[in-house]
């Protein structure tokens, strides 16, 4: 048996009028629900006529009428971001591009541990004393209703950009710019908080010629935000990155130089899966482990000395954060075996839980068991909670249903944050777990892997993977294209990694033989059977300068 839904999409939908090309990527277009042919020429191009009018955005118009104020009359202007990869692109974004344009712009990125999430009164305190008489959020803001108050009675003006889920109360600020608010006329509601930022900087910054440049030079900062924060890569946001890309493949920032050579990777080289992979969770792991003014400093400094410092700098934290977010996944996974993983959500917690990793281990803990996880430091008033859900439950929902036991929360469908008093944890606890169980039952909680096509290994010979590569880049809402191959011979099978944690296979079918690696994959080693249909996605094995096609197993099953 197969140890996740096998989710055959060819045999749902089949292409048609797709004269000229290659029928695998007509399959794949087509499951992508990509079927004219105007549809077709547009996503195989990828260009700038995915660009949408940024005024379309809801109180864009305000945003821009707002700042321009303050820049012809000199007023001192905070760019207010988050701790994330996405949070301190668009930061820099914003300082830079405003800056390109004469203003006199201050960044204020809080720290996660000592000040926290979101917008903070005591921040927004400090940003006064320094002279700030206008805030302009990125990637946070939607939620702080109170804050928001509090900085119109300091007499400061705040402009909110922001991508995630919308409540039922807007913060009373000059401008609200969300693509999630209901009454958005813009089509794509998927954008990154960098994404925001850009149409923001689009908006105000609309001239064509050399101030234009001042806008499309930032496309490297719009890729490393948008991939990390794992928005769907359709429309403007795959033409944003593929424009990204070609600036980071030769880039002229320093951090990005120094970043790239201190991660082993190849400059012209890099892709998608280099940001998701290598560069996005070093630019997290400054905030995760203690200040991501770390890596914003990184990104803005023309200084090639204090580049290879920082570079340096953010490789030590990553090992820390690797460090730390094994020791966790360790204690949080027998945490939620004790308690039962049948259970519909799985909930663990305890007073030495790191708050900088706890959402990157519910993210692994909810892959592997399937179920919503949610994860908590506890406090001596206060615990702090990060949580990460499966398609079959929306996690933003299930917090709002339980707002009233809430001091704050926000975030996506399937990743959020909050905060919860001491006092009414177990309340907590208790409703969540009866929403689940209403919400889930009856429900086969298992994976699924959506499958491009069934195709003997045969087809992959000549240009095929060339071919393929018109889909890039790819991501999530455009995920690297899945195949499954029927009664394949296994000739080969062994474990490799320090911990035996991988499995490489060679599998051979009609006389073509093919490397396969499963990483991750180590402990089904003794479910292997000599014949087996293999579900994969291929890539690029690179050894000692040579590069070769393998397939990355994804599952596999005994042949029937």
């Amino acid at each position: 048996m197969s140890h996740t839904h096998w989710n055959l999409l060819s045999s749902i939908k089949k292409p048609v009028n797709t004269d000229g090309i290659h029928p695998l990527v007509a399959q794949i277009l087509c499951n992508r629900g990509i079927t004219d042919s105007a549809q077709i020429e547009l996503f195989l191009s990828n260009d700038n006529r995915l660009e949408v009018d940024p005024l379309l955005l809801p109180d864009m118009s305000k945003a821009v009428i707002r700042t321009n104020r303050a820049l012809y009359s000199g007023e001192k202007i905070a760019v207010y971001g988050d701790f994330d990869a996405d949070g301190i692109t668009a930061t820099a974004l914003l300082i830079q591009g405003i800056s390109a344009i004469g203003g006199r712009v201050v960044p204020h990125i809080p720290h996660r541990s000592s000040e926290g999430y979101g917008l903070r009164t005591a921040a927004l305190e400090k940003l006064h004393q320094q002279g700030v008489s206008l805030v302009i959020t990125v990637d946070t803001g939607i939620t702080a209703v109170a804050e928001v108050e509090k900085a119109k009675k300091l007499g400061m003006d705040v402009i909110i950009t922001d991508h995630h889920v919308v409540p039922s109360q807007l913060p009373s600020a000059i401008a609200v710019v969300d693509p999630k608010r209901s009454d958005s006329a813009y089509p794509y509601h998927e954008l990154a908080g960098v994404g925001v930022a850009f149409k923001f900087l689009q908006a105000l910054i609309p001239d064509k010629g050399p101030r234009q440049d001042v806008v499309n030079r930032l496309l490297d900062l719009v890729a490393l935000g948008t991939v990390t924060d794992m928005v769907p890569l359709l429309g403007e946001n795959r033409y944003w990155v593929k424009r990204g890309l070609e600036l980071i493949n030769r880039t002229q920032r320093l951090g990005l130089q120094e970043l790239v050579r201190c991660s082993r990777l190849q400059p012209g080289n890099l892709d998608a899966q280099s940001i998701s992979w290598t560069l996005g969770p070093r630019i997290n792991a400054a905030g995760r482990i203690d200040n991501a003014t770390t890596s914003y400093r990184l990104l803005v400094t023309d200084n090639i000395h204090e580049a290879t410092f920082l570079a340096t700098e953010l490789e030590k934290k990553n090992a820390e954060r690797l460090r730390q977010t094994n020791e966790l996944m360790d204690k949080a996974k027998q945490a939620v075996i004790a308690m039962g993983v049948e259970q519909p959500l799985l909930i663990a917690g305890g007073e030495d839980y790191t708050p900088g990793v706890m959402g990157l281990v519910a993210g692994r803990l909810a892959e592997k068991f399937y179920r919503p996880v949610i994860l908590l430091k506890i406090g001596r008033e206060f615990c702090r909670g990060s949580g990460r859900s499966i398609d079959e439950f929306d996690l933003m929902s299930a917090l709002e249903y339980c707002s009233d036991l809430l001091s704050n929360f926000g975030g996506h469908t399937r990743a959020a944050g909050f905060s919860v008093p001491l006092g009414n944890l177990n309340q907590f606890r208790e409703k969540m777990l009866n929403l689940a169980k209403e919400r889930l039952d009856g429900l086969d909680l298992r994976p699924h892997i959506d499958i491009d096509d069934e195709v003997p290994l045969s087809v992959f010979s000549g240009d095929t993977y060339e071919k393929l590569q018109q889909l890039a880049p790819f991501g999530s809402g455009n995920p690297l294209p899945a195949f499954v191959s029927r009664d394949v011979e296994v000739v080969e099978q062994r474990l490799v990694g320090s911990q035996n944690e991988h499995l490489k296979l060679k599998v051979k079918q009609s006389g073509v033989i093919w490397d396969a690696i499963g990483f991750g994959l180590g402990g089904w080693f003794g479910e292997i059977t000599p014949r087996m249909d293999v579900v994969y996605t291929l890539d690029k094995d690179c050894w000692n300068g040579e590069e070769k096609l393998r397939l990355c197993l994804l599952d596999f099953e005994p042949a029937k």
